[in-house]
């Protein structure tokens, strides 16, 4: 739209949004749709400028890690129009501030093409500051009218320090990480504008495959994280990666832990490339400190030292000041509040749009932190001074979050950590916890898992009356203290079935080392608990497990998981199949997929290479020790097995053997399978392709095991060789299965099984069908309808399904001359008791470091993988 004109600016210009075209074909901006130079990038900032005209005026910009985001950014600050950036992701924020400033001109965003510039006025409603720039909003306190007055010194200082300390260079180019609305964003994108340095611009996650594509293919020298990124580059296992432009890695928004800066200053010391912790606030356009590189190692703790035309003092504080409230703890020897000055420090603040005509109005910058300085020279913080806290590289002010609630209609105290804000509210008639989390978390702008509410009947108080937030903070760790005395939280039924002490409402059951084994024992615990089981529960964090939200009058539906009742039925056919008292054969080949699926699930997580090779080699080591176990027990008592069972070689060695001998083929060839499978993920090419190819990669290793199942490669008769062979195709499915994350992908994938199961059994019609229709509903759906009787029996027959198989062939024999059927029972009953058993030993048994490498019971770990799957090839 065209945009009335208003008089001449007065104010001045940000000149590293002036001066774009100096840079002339460098580039600018790499996207997923392709390169824009500075000089194109400098032709469209002018164009949106002319629309924006040339009297100052007051514009609202949602921001956005995106070309059009930016270029109206750059043309507002160019010409001199006073920015206010709100948060892109927050409808309510951008509505919020709108309502409190009054904006002459909003900026909407569009799905493509340029975005829609809205003029409310022809001119302003407002009186300008000539060096107000930015406005931007605290960390923490999104949609607040309270925002943080910036100058155009205020960020071309800053820049300039930045790009000074971080060595930046024209080639270098830096990935958009973190949103522009957020100071520290922000900082990355002018600080590369001014050196003409390149922005790899997105909005992807670095959880996400796609990120680390474009970031090596645009030849990415830089990131940028919170603590939280840091997380997931655990995850996606960003220390196996290979970057070789990477030059340097930048921290802020909180503190990282001294060990985990340690680390990755080692990891980048071998991987070639350079880690910045930074400390700094909104308030000083972004950086404060910065700690040199080769620091970290022997300083992890430290913020290090001013960036360049900064400094730190240590104001003296009130004994008090150091302390909990009202606990009289002192701060320290030689500690004190730090107080920085330089050119970024900002204007002031404005709550009000008559604030936005003030000038300076601060001189220093009291960072409410307390430090101290290091005989080294070095700044470290020791705690903090005002009630501000920062969870999760966001500043909340309790009391902002305390009023908040209470003109709501719900009193009360708020405390918190790093991690979690705790909530203690006064109970009353219609508080429901789950609508207070709600409130804070869209006002706070923290993940629902930050926000830890707790209903009492009385607020905490110290003896003085004030509040005892002390109390209120020791709220947030109660289901650790439930797990330990007996409890009835979930917190308590995870340490109870995976026999770990180290629960807390942030664990996962992938993440406590939950395996296929205990995975069934769980899932029917929260179905009972719960009254549903929720998607993708063994990765979700216990605090976010919750009974669903239904009408008054209703009733849950009970669901049986549809893995767990492919293992009860298949472990009841083979047994079955095998006394016999009926005949329903394929039990074993189906779940040669449910064990791909399986591994899938528990064992490619986002771990790092190293750490998937090491809890796969744990999942073959608890299949095959129990089966070896048993195999030497059955030695002494029976003439079935020989010393080629217990190595589990027989199949390898005598493929055609049809004796007892042949019993544990598809435990050999699990274990076989893993075996490979390990082999190929401990390289990290192969690691990478299947990060990068989830579903492709195992749909492409079953296209491989397609050779040998059609006997398309010169192999012999497959009665002469090793079922691992050519059985692998099932498994490779089943792997592709779990990874298909769409309806195309699941139809392929069943398409694939529909078109290679027949044939495989000639003349066996019924077992192909069997293994067709249970890869189908494996597929297709997650779980079954079911009764809770039929959940606690499926539950049982699935978790002890290794057992049974193991023990049943030396159990039935004994009795299937008195009576198949009792024959067929005692086998089930004597395997589901003789696991029992087994488990309640190994839970007695203390947990050396040598036996926590097959339990994971010593240290927090995520899957062994499908320990129990059993079957028979005859």
């Amino acid at each position: 739209m065209t945009l009335l004109h208003s008089p001449p600016a007065l104010g001045s210009s940000l000149p590293l949004a002036r001066d774009l075209a100096r840079f002339g074909d460098r580039t600018a901006f790499v996207t997923a749709d392709g390169e824009i130079s500075y000089q194109e990038l400098a032709g469209r900032v002018a164009q949106t400028a002319e629309r924006l005209g040339t009297g100052r005026r007051l514009v609202l910009l949602p921001g956005a890690n995106t070309v059009e985001a930016l270029v109206v950014h750059l043309a507002a600050l160019s010409a001199g129009h006073p920015v206010l950036l709100a948060p892109g992701d927050h409808p309510e924020a951008v509505a919020a501030l709108t309502a409190a400033y009054d904006p002459d001109v909003v900026v909407h965003p569009a799905a493509s093409g340029a975005w829609r510039i809205e003029e409310r006025r022809p001119g302003s409603a407002h009186v300008f500051h000539p060096d107000l720039a930015l406005l931007l909003s605290t960390s923490g306190s999104t949609g607040s009218p309270k925002l943080v007055r910036l100058s155009y010194d205020n960020l071309q200082a800053n820049a300039e320090s930045i790009a000074a300390y971080l060595g930046i260079r024209e080639t270098d180019r830096a990935a958009t990480t973190l949103p522009v609305h957020y100071c520290y964003g922000l900082s990355v994108v002018q600080s590369h504008l001014l050196r003409g340095a390149g922005l790899v611009l997105t909005g992807l996650s670095v959880s996400e495959a796609c990120f680390w594509d474009l970031f090596r293919a645009a030849r990415g020298t830089a990131l940028a994280g919170v603590p939280y990124t840091f997380d997931l580059l655990d995850r996606v296992g960003f220390a196996e990666m290979d970057l070789p432009h990477l030059r340097y890695v930048t921290q802020a928004g909180g503190r990282l832990a001294p060990e985990r800066v340690a680390h990755y200053a080692a990891l980048g010391r071998r991987r070639g490339w350079d880690l910045y912790v930074m400390y700094g606030q909104t308030e000083a356009t972004a950086r404060m400190a910065y700690l040199p590189p080769e620091l970290a190692d022997t300083h992890p703790g430290a913020i290090g030292i001013p960036v360049p035309g900064g400094s730190f003092s240590l104001e003296p504080v009130e004994a008090t000041a150091g302390g909990d409230e009202g606990t009289g703890e002192g701060p320290g020897e030689g500690v004190g509040e730090l107080v920085y000055a330089g050119p970024n420090v900002m204007l002031g603040y404005a709550t009000t749009p008559d604030d936005l005509a003030l000038g300076r109005t601060v001189d220093v910058l009291r960072t409410g932190d307390l430090a101290r300085r290091t005989e080294d020279g070095l700044y470290e913080i020791v705690g903090r001074r005002g009630g501000f806290l920062k969870i999760l590289g966001l500043r909340i002010d309790p009391q902002q979050v305390e009023a908040l609630l209470e003109r709501h209609g719900v009193s009360a105290l708020v405390a918190g950590d790093d991690t979690t804000l705790t909530v203690a509210a006064l109970r009353g008639p219609g508080r429901d916890a789950r609508r207070i989390r709600r409130r804070v978390v869209e006002a706070c702008g923290l993940p629902p898992r930050a926000v830890d509410v707790h209903l009492l009947a009385e607020l905490p108080r110290l003896a003085s009356g004030k509040p005892d937030r002390q109390a209120v903070r020791a709220l947030a760790r109660p289901a650790l203290a439930g797990a330990a005395s007996g409890g009835g939280d979930l917190c308590e039924v995870y340490a109870r079935i995976l026999d770990r002490t180290d629960v807390t409402p942030d664990s996962t059951f992938v993440g406590l080392g939950g395996d296929s084994l205990s995975y069934v024992e769980m899932s029917l615990q929260l179905e009972q608990r719960l009254g549903h089981l929720p998607p993708d529960w063994h990765t979700t964090p216990i605090r976010d497990l919750r009974p669903p939200t239904r009408p008054a009058g209703t009733r849950a539906r009970t669901r049986l998981e549809t893995s767990v009742a492919l293992r009860a039925v298949a472990i009841v056919c083979i047994v079955g199949s095998h006394v016999p008292i009926f005949t329903i054969r394929g039990g074993a080949h189906l779940l040669l997929s449910v064990a791909g699926f399986n591994f899938a699930r528990f064992l490619l997580t986002s771990a790092e290479r190293l750490e998937r090779v090491r809890r796969t080699a744990r999942s073959i080591g608890r299949i095959a020790l129990p089966c070896m176990a048993w195999t030497a027990f059955a030695m002494l008592v029976s003439d079935d097995y020989g010393l080629t069972n217990l190595l589990l070689l027989h199949n390898a060695i005598a493929p055609q053997d049809m004796g007892p001998g042949i019993h544990l083929w598809f435990v050999e060839a699990l274990v076989y399978i893993l075996l490979t499978v390990l082999a190929l993920l401990a390289l990290p090419a192969a690691d990478r392709l299947e990060r990068r190819f989830p579903y492709g990669l195992p749909l492409a290793l079953a296209a491989v095991g397609l050779l040998t199942r059609y006997e398309l490669v010169g192999l012999p008769d497959r009665s002469k060789i090793t079922d691992a062979v050519t059985v692998f195709w099932l498994f490779a499915l089943g792997w592709a299965a779990a990874r298909a994350g769409n309806v195309p992908q699941r139809l392929l994938v069943t398409a694939v099984a529909l078109a290679t199961v027949p044939g495989f059994f000639p003349g066996e019609l019924g077992r192909e069908v069997f293994v067709m229709a249970g890869f189908v509903l494996l597929v297709w759906f997650p779980s079954l309808p079911s009764r809770q009787r039929i959940n606690q029996a499926a539950g049982l027959l699935a978790a002890a399904s290794l057992s049974i198989y193991l023990t049943h062939w030396q159990v039935y024999p004994l009795l299937d001359g008195i009576s198949k059927h009792l024959a067929f029972a005692a086998s089930l009953v004597f395997g589901v008791g003789y696991a029992a058993a087994v488990g309640r030993l190994v839970r007695r048994l203390p947990a050396p470091r040598g036996l926590a490498r097959w339990t994971g019971r010593a240290a927090p770990a995520e899957p062994a993988g499908p320990a129990e799957l059993t079957g028979r090839r005859s």
